[in-house]
């Protein structure tokens, strides 16, 4: 069976392929927020995320012949602002670990009642201290739900990678979380 989306938004993004600007605009009012809090979940940097945003818009915008309607016009702009701030983070460099050496990885462990205690402000706040490779990883799997698999092709890197920077992601948010008072009881 297919699937089959249906884009409320349908509408606004025929008229963007007419060249309506009002419709882009009804568009960026519509997309902006999330998509920059995608950006900066990623980049972790205000001003880089604001450029990522705008640097998408005008992709997408710039491209929107190209638009297929296999997703909806969200998921194709999530889709363009991930690339764009994968981009970014290539350009400062970030490097992930790599672990392609290590013959076995441990299936991620369940949420447990830590996880649900937490107070949402005070995780977000931890995720920002990580390093990049591991907040981009725990990112796109916790938040933005990638699977391994999808995360090593958006990063080019081995599946194995992507495993292990979540699992020392989340030790890592765990040690950082407990340095600020929260225990895990």
């Amino acid at each position: 069976m297919e699937t089959v989306y249906i884009d409320k938004n349908l509408e606004l993004v025929k008229a963007c392929m007419q060249g309506s600007r009002a419709a882009q605009f009804d568009l960026y009012k519509l997309y902006a927020r999330a998509m920059y809090n995608v950006a900066l979940r990623i980049l972790n940097y205000e001003e880089e995320a604001e450029d990522v945003l705008q640097e998408s818009f005008l992709d997408a915008f710039t491209r929107i012949v190209d638009f297929r309607q296999e997703t909806t016009f969200g998921l194709w702009l999530k889709q363009i602002v991930i690339n764009k701030s994968i981009n970014y983070l290539r350009k400062r460099k970030m490097e992930f670990v790599s672990t392609d050496e290590v013959s076995e990885v441990p299936d991620e462990e369940s949420f447990d009642d830590y996880d649900t205690r937490l107070q949402v402000e005070e995780v977000r706040k931890a995720i920002t201290e990580l390093p990049d490779g591991y907040r981009v990883v725990l990112s796109l799997y916790l938040l933005e739900g990638y699977d391994h698999e999808e995360i090593s092709h958006i990063l080019k890197i081995s599946e194995n990678t992507s495993r292990t920077q979540y699992m020392r992601a989340k030790k890592k948010l765990k040690s950082i979380l407990e340095q600020k008072g929260m225990r895990d009881e």
